[in-house]
């Protein structure tokens, strides 16, 4: 049983059930969003040595929240059953610090040790995406409030699943989130296309100094990047690291793309790796081309200047979506991209006010 469909029965079979009793006239949203292997549904059998199980999050008016949220919490605690669907609704914390998770157990006192959280939505939003996110429940983000977003984040919060939604809140946000409007996506594209541009000649390189380590370094870089390209080329959130082949697997890419890039990845020596590479280019630029953000461009690999490195010239893509970039607060930025293009450390993309601060700087905001 995925998690998703755990938490839909926590809250069909008993959470709702619990608030109609108590709170009939409560209006509120229930869901499965945020942390979790479940909420991308790549959870397994493994997902369940920690913090899995019947969970789920409750969202209320801000007013509401404050009035009846500890009051909610208490009851759950005091009348939720003990399992759901064979899994314990109780969870035991590790009290460690540097292992910060809760396991599943039996409930063997008068409550159970839940997982069902009681927020408002623009709370939530504060502190799980962005400080100022608080206003996106009304409004749109602006385009440099979207740069401050990674995408994991953006996954967690569109993705899972919404049971139970009679304020149309939380719904009504997870649609505004659920796609980079037109100018960011171009402003990103561009920004992920210079990214292989500044590394496709180093492959070459490395192989001309005898540096086959670092040459298979930089093909496995590019990889990454060429499969982050396509997650934008496809309108899809990228997860972060663990998830992100998963995730990419269920695009419906060029059909040469993952064999190209699988390829690459094993090649045994320059001239196959070079070649592979080229062929993953080749089916980006394709990709790209079918897009029609731009003019058609030459989507063949070429020599890098006067050397004898085979390349695309990514930056020939880099510039034609840079000039269909005519927002006001992006046309004039560096192609540097979202935090996640240029920061892929998972504590700082954890710390959305650290990000923002960083953005800021980096925008001139």
């Amino acid at each position: 049983m995925s998690g998703i469909e755990l938490a839909r029965a926590l809250h069909e079979e008993a959470v709702r059930p619990l608030l109609e009793s108590a709170y009939p006239q409560l209006r509120y949203a229930a869901a499965r969003i945020g942390a979790g292997s479940e909420v991308l549904g790549f959870d397994t059998a493994r997902s369940a040595d920690h913090d899995w199980g019947p969970r789920l999050q409750l969202f209320l008016t801000p007013e509401d929240a404050r009035r009846h949220g500890r009051a909610i919490t208490e009851l759950l605690a005091e009348r939720l059953p003990r399992r759901i669907r064979g899994w314990s609704t109780h969870y035991r914390r590790t009290g460690d610090p540097l292992n910060p998770v809760s396991h599943l157990e039996p409930a063997h006192g008068p409550v159970v040790d839940h997982r069902v959280t009681v927020h408002d939505l623009p709370g939530w939003l504060t502190t799980h995406l962005d400080p100022r996110a608080a206003r996106w429940t009304d409004t749109a983000p602006t385009p440099t409030d979207w740069l401050a977003l990674p995408q994991q984040r953006l996954a967690e919060f569109t993705g899972g699943a919404v049971f139970h939604d009679d304020l149309g809140l939380l719904t009504a946000t997870r649609a505004r989130l659920a796609h980079y409007p037109d100018q960011v996506r171009r402003y990103l594209l561009a920004s992920q296309w210079q990214r292989i541009a500044q590394e496709e000649a180093f492959v070459g390189r490395c192989a001309e100094v005898d540096d086959d380590l670092g040459a298979a370094v930089v093909t496995a870089r590019l990889v990454r990047d060429l499969m982050r390209l396509a997650f934008l080329m496809h309108r899809c959130y990228a997860p972060y690291s663990k998830w992100l082949g998963s995730a990419f697997a269920r695009l419906d890419t060029d059909p040469a793309l993952a064999p190209a890039l699988r390829a690459a990845l094993a090649a045994p020596d320059h001239a196959s790796r070079e070649r592979h590479l080229c062929e993953a280019y080749e089916s980006a630029a394709r990709t790209h081309n079918s897009l029609g953000l731009t003019e058609p461009l030459d989507p063949t690999r070429r020599s890098y200047h006067s050397r004898p490195y085979q390349v695309l010239h990514a930056d020939r893509f880099a510039q034609a979506l840079r000039r269909t970039v005519t927002d006001p607060e992006l046309r004039d930025l560096p192609l540097i991209g979202a935090v996640d293009q240029w920061a892929d450390n998972t504590d700082l993309l954890g710390r959305p006010d650290i990000v923002h601060a960083a953005v800021d700087t980096l925008t001139g905001r």
